[in-house]
This record gives structure tokens, C-alpha cells and sequence, in this order.
């Protein structure tokens, strides 16, 4: 996890442009540069590190004697460097897997270098020689990125909008700030004069399917015997054990966020089994959050107990997260319902591994939910194939919601996030299967992964089974979730009149809550006349919901231990 921030054709003050720079230098907090490019005159990059992998020749931007009209600013974890060092012959100079972007690029030219990547990323490429810039980022948005192009010329580039939004106030060209596309590279012209044109933007890889094949020819222990159901199971067994066993990489100590539900619990324990047949020298920690009697706590707690973690648990106290809320949402750049409430206990629990751990690399079960069909509604789907194509949807917006949410929250305190049920070979294959056989099944939401992972003791039997519970519902006591703490919070904040007032004063997704007013309210005082950056709240679907809270469903069960009921 690091901050990047380069601009290009600014004619600005020195001092605009670091304290620019400084705004997301919570993402890398070991160390800080600022470089002006050499020859060249208005470009500059800025670069945050957080030393995980290559501590001592690891520094931004990167710039090899074999390469030195090549300048790269990178964020993200290539798990497959070694692979294609080795296969194309490469002589890496560094440790660092981000090295391997430029002998690809040198070798292959962008768009193929950023096809052979197996990892997360978001780089800014400068090509001295041809006058070229080049932007990308991976295919789920795993690694943010965000830049701003003025009808002048003037390009502006950074992990987070925060960092790009005095830059747009110096600047006479109209330009909006938008997030880059998750999957794409651009290639832009830097002319003579500094300034910068776009001339390409390509899709390098997509959130569909590929041929199941491909998974078949890559990856060892995978068999190719059709769609036998045991054969399935046991193929999705093997590719997310190899999307954790890769994601061990780093030279910083690992941990594990552990909510108690079926996604971070399967992801955590593998991660201890896989850490002790790499010999890690040190125990893997666990983090859960709560109240006392939430059942994420509960849960949490059994599970650790039954892989034989290091297990930390962080008091969740409804006066502490409603202080938090104002935090979060400057670290998120949203005001989304779900995204805020949720972010609150990932935010505090984040700040308490920082504080009181040395755990830098954390993993976590984000993009289950959003591949293995485990959102309730799912239940609700009019066909497998209305549920198949809303699975692609979520996946395609997971940058603007659950991936934000968990990038921000730990970035914000400094720590690097690891998602393995968003490996490029687990979410191609798992798309390949058929649209039936990822639905839910006997009234049982990712029915298909749970029981891939029956009768194994990975985990309790009773959390392999638990029924999907939001993590902003889950982390407090049934009786009352944190969204209703929140919403009568709320009632003391905002009135009917302002509420009423909204869509004239807001036009833009208008708040239908005073939770959702608060929100946008404070939305608005951090980051005015912004509010695109959310194109529409998230809610479920194929239901009459009014909140996006899973409990407010019909459908929503409070007891994880009744028998599942069919729809």
C-alpha cells in the first residue's frame, strides 16, 4: 500500500504541489519523495511508501541504468513477478515485484504488460524517449487511482481524489476529478510545451468470464474432468488455498481481519495453515470488532480458537464509532449509506492494529459477496441468469463501494490490504461455472462455497454455515444494530425542513434520510460541488427495499442457528 501523485503541464508554485502531494501520505508513512522528471520541465511525481516488499532499494519513482527514459510511480503487489522474470529471461536490478512492469513494458509495450500481471495495481508510466504517459490500473480497482485532465492540458494523477482537489483550484481549464477505470490503461501525448493529450484508453482485462481452460493450463492441481460437482468443489478449493498461499509475499508481519462470517473466516484460516507450512516466524494475528454480545464477536472468537490464532478483539462502543463518522467519511470521498456505516468498524479496528500491533499486511474476505452471489437478495433473483448478470455488475462497481470502503479504511492508518477471493484465477474460473450452480441453493446464500468446504474442519461447522449478516450489522447486538444508533443519532442532527429541502438543495442523489442528509452534509463541507463521485447509492435488489441494512429485509433471519428455509 503506497500513495502516488504526479502532474504534469502545471505551471504552479512548488508548495501547491507537495502539500497536494501530502494529502494521502497516510497511505505510505515510511517514506516521502518528490522528483522533478529531469529534462522535463512541469512534471513532477510525489510518491508515499509503505516498505512491504524491498525495504532498502524499494524508493519511488523507479528508474533502472538499464531503463532511463523510463520513469514508474506504482502501487500495488505483482504475485507472479518472479514467474516472468524467469519465463522472459529478465535481470531484475531490485527486489521489488513493480520492477517487472518495466522490462514487460520495454519487451511487450503497455496494454500486454498490464494482460500478464497477476496482482493488484495502479501505476503511472512515463516513457521519456517517446514522449508517452501511461496510466492503469487492475482489474477489480483493488488499488485506487484517480486523475483530473484540464482542456489545457494539464493532467493531475492520485491514489486518492483528496490529493487532486487544490490542484483544479489553480488551474483555469475546466476538468472534473474522476476515478480511472478499474481494467483499462490510457496513453497520453506529452507535447514539447509540457502539456498532456489523451490518445488511447484500452480495456486489458474485463470482469467476465474467461474460458475455464486458461485456469486449467496455469494453475497446478486444477483438473480439467468437466463440471463434475466434486471436481468443482475440490478446483475451488485449490485456486483460493493458491490466491492466499501468493498474497504471502511481504516482508512485514500479516494479519487477518476476522469478522466471524464465512468469507474472512475461510480466508483466515488458510492463512494460518498456509503461514506454518511456510514457516512463517511469527503467529498470525486476528481482528474482530463488537460489542460484547455481537454476533461477529461471538462468532470471531470460535473461529480463532479453531485455527489457533493470535486473536485481538476491538470493543465496538456506539459513542466512540458516531465520533468516528466525520473521519471516515473525508478518508472515503463518499457519502453512500452502506459505505459509511460499514466503514466505521473497519476504520477503528484498522487504527487499533496500527496502534497496538505490528501487523502491517492485513487480509481480509472483501468480493465474496459480490462473486459468490452472497448478498440476501440473491435469494430474491428472477433467473440464475438475472443473478449472473448482477454478479458482473457488482463486480464492475466494487471500486465505488466495498473495495473503496476497505482500501480507505486501512489505508488510512497506514496498513496494506490483501483480497484473495478477488484473485484474477479463482473470479475467471468461478465465472466460468454454470449460472444454476452459483445461485443459492435450499435457501442458502453461496451455497456453492460453503460446501466446496464441507466436512474439511477448516473452520466450525456452524460459521461455515452462518447466514450472511453485513459487517455494520454484525459488530453490534441484535437488539439494535448500529444503523438504527445511527439514525436516531441523526434525528438530534438534522430537521424535517432540511430534509424536505433536500432534493432542491441536492439535487444530485438526493438524500431520502436525515442519516443520509448528515452524510452528504458533511460530504459537502470537505469535498463542495463533488458529488458525482458517487453516481447512486448502493441498495439491494429485486426487493421493496428502503435501506440498504439487510435486516430491514423481509427476508432477513436473527437466528443463525434456525434450519435454512427455502424461498
Amino acid at each position: 500500500m503506497c500513495g502516488i501523485w504526479a502532474l504534469f503541464g502545471s505551471e504552479g508554485c512548488l508548495s501547491l504541489q507537495v502539500s497536494s502531494a501530502m494529502r494521502v501520505c497516510h497511505r505510505g508513512p515510511d517514506a516521502f519523495r518528490f522528483e522533478n522528471i529531469d529534462g522535463f520541465t512541469n512534471c513532477c511525481f510525489g510518491f508515499h511508501r509503505l516498505a512491504v516488499v524491498d525495504q532498502l532499494t524499494g524508493m519511488q519513482p523507479l528508474r533502472l541504468s538499464r531503463f532511463p527514459f523510463l520513469w514508474l510511480c506504482y502501487n500495488g503487489e505483482v504475485y507472479n513477478h518472479r514467474t516472468l522474470g524467469k519465463q522472459f529471461d529478465f535481470d531484475f536490478q531490485t527486489k521489488m515485484d513493480g520492477e517487472v512492469l518495466l522490462h514487460l513494458y520495454d519487451r511487450f509495450g503497455v496494454r500486454k504488460m498490464a494482460a500478464l500481471l497477476d496482482g493488484v495495481f495502479a501505476f503511472v508510466l512515463l516513457d521519456t524517449a517517446k514522449r508517452k504517459l501511461f496510466l492503469g490500473r487492475d482489474t477489480y480497482g483493488v488499488r485506487p487511482l484517480f486523475k483530473l485532465l484540464t482542456d489545457d492540458g494539464l493532467l493531475a494523477v492520485c491514489s486518492e481524489a483528496k490529493g487532486l482537489v487544490d490542484v483544479t483550484h489553480r488551474n483555469d481549464g475546466p476538468a472534473d476529478i474522476v476515478a480511472f477505470p478499474p481494467g483499462y490503461v490510457e496513453t497520453l501525448d506529452l507535447k514539447p510545451s509540457g502539456k498532456v493529450e489523451s490518445i488511447l484508453m484500452e480495456q486489458f482485462h474485463c470482469c467476465t468470464a474467461e474460458p475455464a481452460h486458461a485456469v486449467y493450463d496455469i494453475v497446478e492441481g486444477v483438473s480439467a474432468a468437466g463440471l463434475d460437482e466434486e471436481t468443482v468443489k475440490r478446483n475451488i478449493r485449490v485456486l483460493l488455498e493458491n490466491a492466499v498461499r501468493k498474497r504471502l509475499m511481504a516482508h512485514r508481519r500479516i494479519g487477518c481481519l476476522l469478522s466471524g462470517g464465512l468469507d474472512s473466516s475461510l480466508v483466515a484460516a488458510l492463512l494460518v495453515k498456509l503461514a506454518k507450512e511456510a514457516e512463517l516466524q511469527y503467529p498470525i494475528q486476528t481482528f474482530s470488532i463488537g460489542a460484547a454480545d455481537s454476533p461477529d464477536v461471538l462468532a470471531a472468537r470460535k473461529v480463532a480458537a479453531h485455527i489457533n490464532s493470535e486473536h485481538h478483539e476491538v470493543n465496538f462502543c456506539v459513542d466512540e464509532g458516531l465520533q468516528a463518522v466525520d473521519d471516515v467519511i473525508f478518508h472515503l470521498e463518499s457519502y453512500d449509506i452502506t459505505t459509511v456505516r460499514a466503514s466505521v468498524g473497519m476504520y477503528l479496528v484498522s487504527k487499533y492494529i496500527r496502534e497496538k500491533t505490528d501487523s502491517v499486511v492485513i487480509f481480509s474476505g472483501e468480493g465474496s459477496d459480490e462473486l459468490t452471489q452472497g448478498y440476501l437478495y440473491f435469494h430474491q433473483a428472477p433467473s440464475p441468469k438475472a443473478a449472473a448478470e448482477d454478479t458482473i455488475r457488482l463486480l464492475k462497481e466494487l471500486y465505488m463501494f466495498d473495495v473503496l470502503r476497505a482500501d480507505r479504511t486501512t489505508a488510512a492508518h497506514g496498513l496494506e490490504l490483501r483480497v484473495p477471493f478477488l484473485d484474477h484465477q479463482f473470479t475467471s474460473y468461478f465465472l466460468s461455472l454454470p449460472e444454476g450452480m452459483r445461485t443459492p441453493q435450499h435457501g442458502v446464500e453461496k451455497h456453492l462455497l460453503r460446501d466446496s468446504f464441507r466436512g474439511l474442519d477448516l473452520i466450525p461447522d456452524e460459521v461455515l454455515w452462518r447466514r450472511k449478516e453485513a459487517f455494520s450489522d454484525g459488530m453490534t447486538s441484535v437488539k439494535k444494530s448500529w444503523f438504527c444508533s445511527l439514525q436516531e443519532h441523526m434525528e438530534t442532527l438534522v430537521s424535517e425542513d432540511q430534509l424536505v429541502q433536500a432534493p432542491q438543495l441536492l439535487p444530485h442523489n438526493p438524500p431520502q434520510s436525515r442519516e443520509s442528509f448528515y452524510y452528504r452534509q458533511v460530504f459537502e463541507r470537505m469535498y463542495p460541488n463533488r458529488s458525482s463521485w458517487i453516481p447512486r447509492y448502493w441498495m439491494p435488489r429485486w426487493t421493496q427495499a428502503t435501506d440498504p441494512s439487510a435486516r430491514t429485509l423481509s427476508l432477513y433471519r436473527p437466528d443463525p442457528d434456525q434450519e435454512p428455509v427455502t424461498l
